[in-house]
């Protein structure tokens, strides 16, 4: 190899490496179904100035699942042992499975966390006392939290809706992700466990934005 070819060859690779794509996985959190409180439905539930007990830190930073569960009832059915997650919030939102609209008796639609106004209430039962919320029971709408390097770096920006591709025998596109970037939150794809079993996924699963 002379001079010429050996310059060539160093141009060559450096063009490979420049065309090679970045990192574009995504890891997938699979939630649930679930309970955040506000701290005045805590104290009927649980008794005044009750505080949660905090049994494993979750992916986003400040959150964490309680040992504390409540039941969970509508006009038809109930739903015992429904996992509360803290810290409290200035209002209670319930999030369950499309499925469990069938054993509720409820109608509930996909929506974003905090976007409560028109939302069903439903009943929530403790040890202490029970809470008949006027709103806040929805389906949580799949989202992917990340940092605003992170949007940037996807070419996306918080509120917009994309599709991610998944891989695997039962691998498939999802449509209407929503994209919650801030710098508050770690880089993750949140989906139900509905969603995750019809695609076949799982905690150490990661999906791939497609726009």
């Amino acid at each position: 190899m002379d001079k010429y070819e050996a310059v060539i060859k160093l141009i060559m690779e450096a063009m490979k490496t420049e065309s090679e794509p970045k990192e574009s996985k995504i890891p997938v959190g699979v939630s649930n179904r679930h309970v955040h409180l506000s701290q005045e439905d805590l104290d009927i539930l649980f008794g005044q100035g009750y505080q949660l007990t905090n049994i494993k830190e979750l992916s986003q930073p400040g959150q964490y699942a309680c040992k504390e569960m409540v039941t969970v009832c509508g006009p038809k059915g109930a739903i015992e042992k429904v996992r509360i997650l803290g810290p409290v919030r200035k209002q209670t939102q319930v999030e369950i499975l499309a499925a469990d609209c069938f054993k509720l008796g409820t109608n509930s639609e996909p929506k974003m966390s905090g976007e409560l106004a028109g939302t069903p209430g439903i009943t929530l039962v403790g040890p202490k006392g029970s809470v008949q919320t006027k709103e806040g029971l929805i389906i949580a709408q799949r989202h992917i939290h990340m940092s605003l390097e992170d949007a940037s770096k996807f070419g996306v920006h918080d509120g917009q809706t994309v599709n991610i591709q998944t891989e695997g025998a039962r691998g498939g596109i999802f449509s209407n992700v929503a994209i919650r970037a801030n710098n508050s939150s770690s880089l993750e794809c949140h989906l139900d466990t509905e969603e995750a079993n019809a695609m076949g996924l799982g905690g150490s699963s990661s999906i791939t934005i497609v726009k």
